[in-house]
């Protein structure tokens, strides 16, 4: 059997977060828009969520856009001095829920102060630029006049640390020609492996990947094999998913979303799985 809490943490830039997160998206409305259905609900996860010992919440203002940051100020703030909140920029919403890019220097920099207010902080502890190419999966071209931006306003303070989501091999290392780039956050799960060697050269780099739709997002994972393989270990499918991942590489940081404290507490029992190596092998097969 492989024990994945052989590494239960993973460094972000100055800070170890354990590697198991949380993931803030499905706190907005429907289509990530709006204000929550249930707002009590949306602080009672957030709250249950670091009481369980997450330390690593992921977010952004276009969630909402506004609702997802304003709800963990108000859940959490003040925050706990070993929360680390990781947020990013690149795009904004229109009012008719689109998803438009927000990529120019001007518009990257007002993402910085909206975050700031929004969060309430002083500083932003990880930013991440999402490059606005196809709206899943990442594609050529530089990202040297944003990334620049943004290592420009981390030079005056306002963000500790740098990464980059949606990115491709070439861009990553395009970024960390200009600034140290501690994460990277791209579709991956156990039906998606287009990063497989990817992870690998981050890990050699030291470098956290953060997998975004780790349980397929908005059309979650469906697979017989999956669902057997949970039947006989007695747990969810999603349990599993979540437990293949950390197998995966010790510099994959998760960050399920939920809105529920049940199924958080569903997520987070994940760390606890040992997969067997059979079980290993069907799961790696699903590719």
């Amino acid at each position: 059997m492989t024990d994945l809490n052989k590494t239960s943490t993973w460094s972000l830039g100055d800070r170890q977060v354990k590697r198991m997160g949380y993931g803030a998206m499905q706190l907005a409305g429907p289509g990530v828009f709006g204000p929550p259905k249930d707002h009590a609900g949306a602080l009672a996860v957030l709250r249950e969520a670091v009481a369980a010992g997450v330390d690593h919440i992921d977010t952004s203002d276009f969630y909402g856009p506004h609702v997802t940051n304003r709800l963990i100020r108000e859940a959490l703030g003040p925050y706990p001095d070993n929360l680390t909140i990781v947020t990013k920029l690149g795009a904004i919403r229109g009012d008719d829920a689109s998803w438009l890019p927000a990529q120019e220097p001007a518009q990257l920099e007002q993402g910085v102060h909206d975050n700031l207010r929004n969060l309430g902080v002083d500083v932003l502890d990880v930013v991440n630029l999402r490059i606005m190419g196809d709206i899943h999966k990442p594609s050529e071209g530089s990202i040297e006049k944003q990334f620049t931006a943004l290592a420009e306003l981390q030079r005056k303070g306002l963000i500790r640390h740098l990464g980059v989501s949606n990115a491709t091999l070439a861009q990553v290392q395009e970024a960390r020609s200009i600034a140290p780039v501690v994460c990277v956050q791209n579709q991956y799960n156990l039906v998606e492996r287009d990063d497989e060697s990817l992870i690998d050269t981050l890990h050699e780099l030291g470098i956290a990947y953060v997998p975004y739709f780790p349980l397929g997002g908005f059309s979650p994972l469906q697979s017989e094999t999956l669902s057997n393989v949970a039947k006989r270990l007695e747990a969810t499918p999603m349990q599993v998913a979540l437990a293949w991942l950390l197998h995966r590489s010790p510099n994959l940081l998760l960050i399920p979303g939920t809105s529920s404290v049940a199924h958080l507490r569903e997520n987070l029992a994940a760390v606890d799985m040992v997969l067997p190596d059979d079980v290993l092998g069907e799961l790696n097969s699903m590719a």
